[in-house]
């Protein structure tokens, strides 16, 4: 969803660090009812059939949950995608490849600003650092996984053999297999998955629109409807240097969906929050939420003061402002959603019918009360070095890598169970993609961050913290800042392969000025780190099971998991909805943003480029009414930016770009009284493809011509 990706798994890596609390294996309650007709991101080992059998009499069977998930792609950089051609063809947001398209671009060349059509497979320039992932297969481990712990075990033991275990499976399948194999935590403990992936890294880029036709209405459309958004991208996945063939894709519906359709979202949503226990909400609520916003503040002003210094420190920051300002909004959203009294009566109401659930089962009650209070304690328990846990960081992403190697030094000397599970072998190739991409880092912009951040944690911590006494070295934060960026190398990407093989002696003998830092302050971070996963993590673990044996005895598994970053089917109905008095169309037309931009006369944020203005007086009426975006009632969140929208033929009708507000509080609970997720619609796709961007070629591709 447009900017709800970036509010979740799209936040740039140095505003993510910021927040280390992500409630771990917080634990769930929900009321002794079945979901809404419409709700549920399900896995797809467990879909939905019977509900979508009794709703919408539809039952599809294993072929086409097979067609669907090998279809879908996941974007390490955080959102979703799918195959769309049978030549390698992957289509997600503008959004969601943004960071990817303004790595690519220069000062000479913004693709950013003026878009980009390869037109022919030698022209489409290489991503330096982006990954694919394609969900192969999902394999039970929870047996085994479970069975690594000892009765006697100590919550912080017991947490520890878990990790052990789990890097364990995931080290043995990938080395058996070679594909990219990940252990996934479902219902906050209750189950362990092993999800297998084939990975792609040789990602290329083919079209991509101006930003301004992608984020056509700007902030101020940001989370709303009616939309006229073109936020989509296409790439191409390349394997052993050429295109890949996919045996599944999905074909183009030119027609796409109309009022009342029954569709299907395939994506990978970021994280919900509707487990969590009413202790938690009230962390997220009272401490959590309202200094993720403080930070975002902070960094949105001072990147914006660095944007105004000239036009090229504002194409540097363009790709950073635009996800802080996404992720400010939506965490303002989910404020807003937990400060709804409605919100957190239901929740109330829920885990009261859940204890009611229970009542004639006294132990089973017992152990569940037991595992709340538990939960809750521990929250006591962090309430007293919180503040200390979220401002002790090193934000950007020159400093990022330099904490990175830093670990790496002190890490893989160790058994691979023993490691910060980051380090674990499993994900170590995915981790060094990152770590040497060949992608541009802005020191003069990745000081902006650093200082802006350090004056923040000295104001909130204080003169006298470990961490503020480490980083800043009795200088002012600009200063040390300053300080750090004077000798360091790390912006090329040879300089951090050396230090990496150089392993710990070379980490420990480095004069880099960021080595240095992240050497002073990564024993503090590790401190605060321990602490969390002893007071916090670990009894959340070793609660979770608990509170999940009594959710599967008053449910069974007819609620899905919250949302993990792995791969979800949602379903819906193309369908308006009423906001205060007025009744809001499913669709939006190119007529419509024609007419949209012309009533504020064509000034930004309704700016159309000169392509589209030059292009407008060729359409005819029929064209002009094309479908443009659309809004329907299925189920999702941020990661499912770039998520194909499918009809029941399993053709692609559609692409997930958005929610509107009303989605935002979805989180926590769902509502389809109001909550839509916004698409663009396939029919508009191609229109604008082959009349707008006379990318004939490629829409001939989409159509398997």
């Amino acid at each position: 969803m447009n900017r709800l990706a970036r509010a979740s798994s799209r936040v740039p890596n140095f505003v993510a660090a910021a927040a280390p609390l992500a409630l771990g294996l917080a634990l769930g309650l929900f009321p002794a009812r079945s979901a809404r007709a419409d709700e549920g991101m399900w896995t797809f080992d467990n879909p939905p059939i019977q509900k979508l059998k009794e709703v919408y009499a539809f039952t599809p069977d294993s072929a086409w949950f097979d067609h669907v998930r090998l279809s879908s792609v996941r974007f390490m950089s955080g959102g979703s995608g799918s195959f769309v051609s049978a030549n390698g063809l992957v289509m997600t947001n503008h959004h969601v490849g943004l960071e990817s398209i303004q790595k690519l671009s220069t000062p000479e060349k913004d693709l950013v600003k003026n878009g980009f059509y390869a037109g022919a497979p030698g022209s489409e320039p290489k991503c330096p650092d982006l990954e694919l992932n394609m969900l192969v297969s999902i394999d039970d481990v929870t047996a085994r996984v479970t069975s690594a712990i000892k009765p006697d075990m100590t919550g912080a033991a017991a947490n520890a053999a878990r990790k052990a275990e789990i890097a364990k499976i995931a080290k043995e399948e990938t080395e058996k297999t070679g594909l990219r194999c990940d252990v996934v935590t479902l219902y906050r403990g209750g189950e362990y998955h092993l999800y297998r992936y084939k990975k792609f890294t040789d990602i290329r880029l083919v079209l991509c629109p101006e930003q301004e036709t992608a984020f056509y209405g700007g902030d101020p459309d940001n989370f709303t409807f009616p939309r006229y958004d073109l936020d989509v991208t296409f790439f191409r996945v390349y394997e052993d240097g050429k295109p890949y063939q996919p045996k599944q894709f999905l074909s183009w519906s030119p027609e796409g969906c109309k009022e009342g359709d029954l569709v299907f979202v395939s994506g990978h949503p970021g994280s919900t929050g509707r487990m969590n226990t009413l202790a938690q909400m009230d962390f997220l609520r009272t401490t959590q939420y309202p200094r993720s916003l403080k930070l975002l503040t902070a960094l949105i002003v001072a990147l914006e003061k660095y944007s105004a210094r000239g036009a090229e420190e504002k194409r540097r920051a363009n790709d950073t402002i635009f996800g802080m300002s996404n992720s400010h909004k939506a965490t303002t959203g989910y404020l807003g959603g937990l400060e709804d009294p409605r919100i957190l009566a239901r929740k109330a109401e829920e885990e009261k019918r859940l204890k009611a659930g229970l009542a004639a089962d006294a132990a089973a009650l017992a152990e569940y009360q037991g595992a709340l209070d538990a939960i809750a304690g521990a929250y006591k328990k962090l309430a007293e070095y919180t503040h200390r846990l979220y401002w002790s960081s090193l934000r950007g992403d020159a400093a990022g890598k330099a904490l990175q190697l830093v670990r790496l030094a002190t890490e893989l000397p160790k058994p691979n169970g023993e490691r910060l599970p980051e380090y674990s072998d499993a994900g170590l190739e995915s981790l060094k993609l990152g770590l040497f991409s060949t992608a541009p880092i802005h020191l003069d912009m990745d000081e902006v961050v650093l200082a802006t951040t350090l004056e923040l944690a000295q104001k909130e911590l204080g003169a006298e913290d470990p961490f503020i006494k480490a980083a800043l070295g009795g200088k002012a934060p600009a200063e040390a800042a300053k300080a750090a960026f004077a000798g360091t190398k790390l912006a090329d990407p040879e300089e951090r392969k050396k230090l990496f093989e150089g392993g710990k002696a070379a980490i420990d003998a480095s004069t880099d000025t960021l080595i240095v830092l992240a050497r002073t302050v990564d024993p503090i971070l590790r401190e605060l780190r321990k602490r969390f996963e002893e007071d916090v993590e670990s009894v959340e673990s070793q609660n979770g099971e608990k509170i999940a044996r009594a959710r599967f005895k008053a449910y069974g598994k007819s609620q899905p998991p919250d949302a993990t970053f792995t791969l979800r089917l949602s379903y819906g109905v193309v369908k308006g909805f009423e906001q205060l008095t007025a009744r809001v169309p499913w669709k939006t037309t190119f007529n419509g943003l024609y007419e949209h931009s012309a009533s504020f006369d064509n000034k930004y944020p309704y700016e159309l480029p000169k392509r589209w203005l030059d292009k407008r007086a060729a359409l005819t009426p029929q064209q002009l009414d094309t479908p443009f975006n659309f809004v329907c009632t299925t189920d999702i969140i941020g990661g499912n930016s770039g998520s194909p929208v499918i009809g029941r033929d399993g053709r692609l009708v559609g692409i997930i770009f958005d929610g509107n507000i009303q989605s935002l509080s979805n989180r926590f609970v769902y509502d389809e009284v109001q909550a839509r997720a916004v698409s663009v619609h396939s029919a508009g796709i191609l229109m604008a493809l082959r009349n707008v961007y006379e990318a004939g070629p490629m829409v001939d591709e989409l159509l398997g011509k």
